[in-house]
Parts: C-alpha cells; sequence; structure tokens
C-alpha cells in the first residue's frame, strides 16, 4: 500500500555549510559545562520529518543551556533524490546507512556512499553522551521508542513522559545500527542512544512526535530546563504504555514474502500458532500467546531483511 505525501520535505540549502567542516552537521553550545547530546535525522533519505523538526531549530537560532548539542543530517546525498512519485526510492544510494555500525565495518576497506558519509560522522558519534536518532515509518502507526535492550535506554525513554511505545530489541541481522554502535551498546557504559520511529514518513503528526521527543531528550539529558523549552514544540505530557520486549524477528528467506493481512504495527495476536505470514509457502507463525507485530513491513523486502518483530509485553 502506497501512501499520500502530505508533508513537503524541507528546504537544507542553507544548512549545507557548518564551522564542523563537516557539511550539514551543526553544533550549538551553551554558557554552562553539560552534556555531549548527538540528535541525527536523513538516515534514511525518505524519512525526513525528523529533519523538518532540525531545521526548525537552527532556523530558531536556539542554543541550549548546558553542553553541546551537534545536530547532523545524515544522508542528505540519498533524500536530495527524494521523488513524491516515487517516495521509497530514495532511502538510500548504495546501503542501507543504519546497518554500517560495526567497528570492523567502518574501518573495513569496503567503499559506498553511504560508508563514505558515516565514516565522516563517526566522530560525532564517538564523542556523544547521548544519541537521539530521528526515523519515521512505512506504515502508520504509533510512534515508538527504540531503545536496545539496556535498561539504562528503557528507563530514559520511559521517563520522557510521551505516548511512544517503547520497544527493547537487539538490532537487525543484517547489520548494526547507529544506536548500537561501541559504548552505546556496552552493558558497563553510561551512555544513552535512543532511536525514535515518530509515525508514518509524511504523515504530518510525525513531525510533531519529532519536535516533542527532541525537547524531552534535551531536558532530560540537562542540555535546558523545561521552562526553556520553545513556545509549541512540546505536546501534553503522557503516561507511556509498558514496553514491548521484543523476542523474534522474523527474517525474509525469500522475495515471495507475503503478510495474511494488512498489519501495519502494534497488532496483538491472541493465539500461539496463528499464521502472520507465508515465505516462498512456508508458514510463518505466533510463537506464544498475545503476540505484539512490530513495524511489519515489505517495502524493502529481499533475503536476509527484518520484516517484522515479534514481542511481548513486559
Amino acid at each position: 500500500m502506497h501512501h499520500p505525501v502530505n508533508t513537503l520535505p524541507p528546504n537544507l540549502a542553507g544548512w549545507s555549510s557548518s564551522s564542523t567542516g563537516v557539511d550539514h552537521v551543526h553544533e550549538r553550545v551553551g554558557v554552562a559545562a553539560g552534556p555531549e547530546i548527538l540528535v541525527t535525522a536523513l538516515v534514511h533519505g525518505n524519512e525526513y520529518s525528523g529533519a523538518i523538526a532540525l531545521a526548525e531549530l537552527l532556523a530558531s537560532g536556539w542554543a541550549p543551556a548546558c553542553g553541546r548539542v551537534t545536530l547532523a543530517f545524515c544522508n542528505v546525498a540519498a533524500f536530495e533524490r527524494f521523488n513524491p512519485a516515487q517516495p521509497d526510492a530514495s532511502r538510500f544510494i548504495d546501503e542501507d546507512f543504519n546497518r554500517l555500525w560495526a567497528a570492523e565495518v567502518l574501518d573495513g576497506p569496503r567503499r559506498s556512499a553511504e560508508l563514505d558519509r558515516a565514516r565522516q560522522l563517526r566522530p560525532f558519534v564517538d564523542r556523544a553522551s547521548h544519541l537521539l536518532d530521528l526515523h519515521s515509518m512505512h506504515e502508520p502507526c504509533m510512534p515508538l521508542l527504540v531503545t536496545g535492550t539496556l535498561a539504562r535506554n528503557i528507563a530514559f525513554a520511559q521517563a520522557l513522559g510521551t505516548a511512544s511505545q517503547v520497544v527493547v530489541d537487539g538490532g537487525h541481522a543484517d547489520g548494526v545500527r547507529m544506536r548500537d554502535y561501541g559504548e552505546f551498546a556496552e552493558a558497563a557504559g553510561s551512555r544513552i542512544a535512543l532511536l525514535l520511529e515518530a509515525g508514518q514518513h509524511w504523515d504530518p503528526h510525525a513531525v510533531g512526535a519529532a519536535r516533542d521527543t527532541l525537547m524531552r531528550f534535551l531536558v532530560l539529558a540537562g542540555a535546558l530546563a523545561r521552562s526553556q523549552v520553545p513556545g509549541g514544540w512540546l505536546l501534553p505530557d503522557r503516561q507511556p504504555p509498558a514496553p514491548i520486549v521484543v523476542t523474534d524477528r522474523v527474517v525474509a528467506a525469500s522475495t515471495d514474502f507475503r503478510f495474511v493481512d494488512h498489519f501495519t504495527g502494534g497488532e496483538t495476536i491472541a493465539r500461539a500458532g496463528t499464521v502472520i505470514a507465508t515465505d516462498a509457502g512456508r508458514e510463518i507463525t505466533t510463537p506464544y500467546d498475545d503476540c505484539v507485530l512490530v513495524m511489519p513491513s515489505v517495502r524493502q523486502l529481499r533475503p536476509g531483511v527484518t520484516t517484522v518483530r515479534l514481542g511481548r509485553r513486559a
């Protein structure tokens, strides 16, 4: 199913050059010491709700009260190819930017448009004490906060006070996400990393979720007080639902993968053994009662790609 493009892409022409020495990466520094925060958008070129929020924040002249906040537009080359007539085609140029964040990949000899850009951005990721990575989803769904499996990230996400569903998962079989890179995934550390799935890619509500989560993240990380948040950025406080803990990933074995219904995410399947999809004729069934479907999608279907995550409420 194709969804209408109801949000225009942002104009980033004014944010190319930067004092950081890396294009489309901007720093804002507070007057007092504080956290080292990195906020990223456009990890995928057709997911620009977060980029709208970052462009608005930059245009406002905003700066944190404490610490340094770095705002990075990541895969701009893919974004510049965005065409509303083929809105999924600009997700990346050569490969998924968010499957490259293993040291052996970044340090290796291989080249691609996305790898070259990831290597440019790596120093900013390396120095961050807090990372918020802004994404959106193929299908209409409530916003999700993807935390990885560490307790400190789960607690941080639940403390934001949004209605976003916290999803506890260990990543993908086909590569490492930025939020799972290096010390972000080390149990002994203190670094915080969250990935926001703000809603359907081109739904205006996704922009509102990105703005709200961005400001709440900055406040909770210690970059500013809530009283210093610009007007109109925050949505009403909400009690977050119980986290969903992902137990299984369904990975496509073929291009003949089909869901049996139009799942969009968040559906709870009451009985174990219920068929939810077929893969080259093989039935895919739920492993337990009250199984929650997380981010089902065949938009990027190929063997080895995660088509849906299966979880249960904590």
